[in-house]
């Protein structure tokens, strides 16, 4: 996936921006939802959160619920501008940073840090680098939580196509006609346990129908 490709996503989301949060509205994945919004809520008790790629903020209240300070971030200033109007803790707050570069945080760090949503969007040849500059921000002793969609049939967006680097693709049209191109992978366990480094340890998978979620702590 080439710069271009991932300006082009960018630009997607940011007009997807008022659209986003029907996803969330499906009624297949309600009780899955209240189920991960209550233990998000427990997980994150006490922390100094760093969110990656909040967009709309849908999870946001629910992470930073008992969080100590909750730091949501998002390239798009567009999605930022929604997910202000919800009904947020006093620890939250937004700032636009681009997920690939979270050196600009420093010399800032965090004791947890939680990414919705956001790992099946990152190219393949990325997710090492980005998962390495994520754990440069956390302090040793750092929980982190990734909540992401696993593949369903019948629900899920088809993927398109697959490049020669083993990403996946939809085509996703909104409300104003337009059709656009998104890199959308479905990882294993496997997958995401070989990514996250010498590091991490405790490492929980759990598979909810529609979400998966990658719990683990930093050394």
């Amino acid at each position: 996936m080439d710069t271009s490709a991932e300006a082009r996503m960018a630009a997607y989301y940011a007009a997807r921006a008022g659209e986003y949060e029907r996803i969330y509205r499906k009624p297949a994945r309600q009780a899955e939802l209240r189920v991960l919004e209550a233990w998000l809520a427990e997980a994150f008790t006490g922390c100094r959160g760093l969110e990656v790629a909040c967009g709309t903020g849908w999870w946001t209240p629910h992470a930073a619920m008992r969080a100590r300070e909750w730091l949501a971030t998002d390239l798009s200033p567009e999605t930022l501008d929604v997910a202000r109007t919800k009904p947020l803790p006093a620890c939250v707050r937004f700032q636009v940073a681009d997920a690939y570069a979270l050196h600009t945080l420093a010399p800032r760090t965090f004791d947890a840090a939680f990414a919705g949503c956001w790992w099946s969007h990152v190219p393949r040849a990325r997710l090492a680098g980005w998962v390495a500059a994520l754990h440069d921000r956390l302090e040793p002793g750092a929980r982190v939580v990734v909540v992401d969609n696993r593949w369903v049939e019948g629900d899920s967006t088809p993927i398109a196509r697959v490049d020669a680097a083993g990403n996946g693709y939809q085509r996703r049209t909104l409300d104003d006609g337009s059709v656009h191109e998104v890199v959308k992978n479905y990882p294993t366990f496997d997958d995401a346990r070989a990514l996250l480094g010498p590091r991490a340890h405790a490492v929980r998978w759990a598979e909810h129908p529609h979400y998966w979620v990658l719990d683990y702590r930093l050394a």
